[in-house]
């Protein structure tokens, strides 16, 4: 009988999924994968790798079937993730290279301690830390937790809290554990002490993408006046909803299966009609020609309403790129495939 589509398991995200299929494959087979990824994706992977105990059967069969590959009777991984990692990585790059991805990959995440503590509980606890305290500490948590932060500091410090994250490069781990030592003394929280590169005009874009516009502008405004390259720079970074019409149209369909009607058609009223188009080609006759009527139905609408159903779409859209199931690109058209 042929076999019944499947798909992963839903909790598994992309570099898990991709992490089974190269211990499915073998060192040899990873090795030469290692050898065409850039740091920052053998990063990912390593990280999925070392958390890799036994695979079972099943999710071997699911990962393998969404690969588009063909297997039979597969049987369970049983190898530590942590020694298949550093087998292939050992044979895939020098030694230095090597030794330093094993490194970042086995070293712990910063500020752990504090990923489930309520942002704006969070926000009020540091505010009045020095500005570039609080730049360590937005850059190394989850963006939209620091999206929400920053949005309710005044202006000023706003202003010069991103300038900081722009300006931080790789931090010393003394450095970060002084900082986080005081946070877990002053939260009651245990968590372990870690460095990374952080800041840098790409954690400021992750940031600016998940605020409301009133906030994006005032930063941008001032970024402009203060440093107008910079301000460049994060613009070109930044993934707006606008961008989205220049996604491909399997990834748009998959986007819009995790959005609902009503918060797909408010992100449209403000929207290009070319946007517009985008979305409507990638629905239903049916379900296009309602949501055409009930915008010309709708009356004025608050732009925050708006723009809060559109960052809504952009989180559904980051958060399938996270799990590697679509690609999207930035506004710019810098990002080519074929």
């Amino acid at each position: 009988m042929p076999r019944e589509e499947t798909k992963a398991p839903p909790e598994l995200s992309g570099p898990e999924k991709a992490a089974i299929f190269l211990l499915t494959m073998g060192e040899e087979f990873t090795t030469d994968v290692f050898k065409e990824l850039e740091d920052i994706e053998i990063k990912s992977l390593g990280k999925a790798m070392t958390n890799i105990q036994n695979v079972s059967p099943n999710q071997i069969q699911d990962v393998l079937w969404e690969f588009m590959q063909a297997i039979e009777e597969p049987g369970d991984i049983r190898i530590k993730g942590d020694d298949f990692f550093k087998n292939t990585i050992g044979r895939a790059l020098d030694g230095n290279r090597a030794d330093g991805l094993i490194q970042d990959v086995n070293s712990p995440v910063p500020f752990s301690n504090i990923k489930n503590i309520d942002p704006k509980a969070l926000g009020n606890f540091i505010r009045n830390e020095h500005p570039q305290t609080i730049a360590l500490i937005l850059a190394h948590i989850d963006p939209g937790k620091s999206a929400q932060i920053i949005s309710e500091f005044p202006e000023p410090l706003q202003q010069d809290v991103m300038l900081r994250i722009a300006d931080l490069d790789s931090v010393p781990i003394s450095i970060l554990d002084e900082v986080e030592q005081v946070l877990r003394e002053e939260i009651k929280a245990q968590g372990p002490v870690g460095g990374r590169p952080a800041g840098g005009s790409g954690t400021v874009a992750e940031i600016l993408n998940q605020v409301d516009q009133n906030t994006e502008n005032a930063i941008l405004t001032k970024l402009e006046e203060e440093r107008s390259d910079l301000a460049n720079e994060v613009r070109k970074l930044m993934f707006v909803f606008e961008d989205l019409i220049n996604v491909d149209d399997r990834s748009i369909r998959s986007i819009l299966k995790e959005v609902n009607n009503d918060e797909l058609t408010l992100s449209l009223k403000a929207a290009s009609p070319g946007m517009q188009e985008k979305i409507f080609n990638n629905l239903s006759e049916r379900a296009a020609d309602m949501i055409r009527e009930d915008l010309e139905a709708m009356g004025p609408t608050r732009l925050a309403d708006v723009e809060k159903a559109q960052q809504a779409i952009l989180r559904a859209a980051k958060k399938l790129e996270a799990e590697g199931k679509i690609v999207i690109g930035k506004g710019d058209g810098g990002d080519q495939f074929v």
